[in-house]
């Protein structure tokens, strides 16, 4: 960190007005740091970071990441590209451009102002896996060509490059492949399985299952989250990853229908229908890394979580409903 101006880190958070990315800003900010939060706004929005505008350790910029940036800081969290299936296949050229330029753009920033740099993976990279849970050792069952191939694909591709800068440059890198998570400022229609249940059960419409509703899933509060990317920042460099990060209790996706549908008090039914092309079967993270690296694991119980993302959405009703 440069300390000749300021002893506080200046970290820019690419995507930051996300879902992920407003509550990684929030953290950062209150722990002192000065935060330049970058987002071009297709799934972001200014109202998840609005709380933070006047806070003179806080700045927002409407930038794509698949231009070069020239700004001058000591830490990177690229969380900048659409994370659900909605918004990634709508645009799916966009969607490998942004893991993949944007990757080579924050990379290259990082190498020349000597910042230390974690990237924003998934647990999308295992595909539709062949082990389970899902260890970091595994290299994936992808479908190269599928329609969910712009974003698994681009993800693989940017860890590659993580790792290649890593090995050329030396460039301090951290890669975090996170799990499914959830919590307020989720985009009310991104498709994903919370923020999907929980508006349909808020409206009394019926609850859509992909499938029989037995592929599984592990939920990971945001905050817990969060606290795992800091803990993986702020790690030895020694320490590059890739860690998983999510919430090891597995449960199939009819499960937390039902779970949702209890909190939120709603009378909706459960329909099916067709399972979407590669739709993972499984998902489970091993965090025996994490655990045993950063001392980090999930801490919020699921319906501890439910409890302030149901009522974020409940904005979205109409008024009176």
């Amino acid at each position: 960190m440069n300390t000749r101006y300021s002893l506080r880190k200046r970290v820019l958070v690419t995507g930051g007005a996300g879902f992920i990315g407003a509550h990684l800003c929030r953290r950062l900010v209150a722990e002192g740091n000065d935060v330049l939060c970058v987002d071009n706004f297709y799934t972001g929005t200014r109202e998840n970071v609005a709380d933070l505008l006047a806070s003179p350790n806080f700045e927002l910029l409407r930038h794509d990441v698949t231009f070069p940036l020239f700004v001058e800081v000591d830490e990177i969290y690229n969380l900048a590209c659409p994370a659900s299936p909605v918004h990634y296949q709508n645009n799916p050229v966009q969607t490998t451009k942004t893991s993949v330029h944007g990757a080579i753009n924050m990379l290259g920033l990082a190498k020349r102002v000597r910042a230390k740099i974690l990237q924003a993976s998934t647990s999308e990279v295992y595909g539709d896996p062949t082990t389970h849970p899902q260890t970091e050792e595994y290299w994936g069952n992808v479908n190269p060509i599928g329609p969910r191939a712009c974003y698994d694909e681009g993800k693989r591709c940017a860890e590659t490059l993580f790792f290649d800068y890593y090995r050329q440059h030396r460039l301090r890198i951290k890669v975090a492949r996170i799990f499914n998570t959830y919590g307020p400022y989720m985009h009310p229609n991104d498709g994903r399985v919370v923020s999907n249940f929980v508006m349909q059960a808020l409206r009394g419409e019926p609850i859509t299952l992909y499938g029989d509703g037995s592929q599984t899933r592990s939920f990971c509060y945001v905050s817990d989250l969060v606290e795992g990317l800091v803990r993986l920042m702020n790690s030895p460099d020694e320490l590059t990853g890739p860690i998983n990060l999510g919430n090891p209790n597995e449960m199939t996706v009819r499960e937390m229908a039902e779970v949702v549908v209890r909190q939120c008090g709603s009378r909706s039914r459960i329909t099916f229908a067709p399972l979407p092309a590669d739709d993972p079967k499984q998902r489970q993270p091993d965090i025996t890394k994490a655990q045993q690296l950063l001392g980090w694991r999930p801490t919020v119980a699921l319906a501890d979580g439910l409890a302030p993302t149901i009522e974020y959405f409940r904005r979205f009703l109409p008024s009176g409903a």
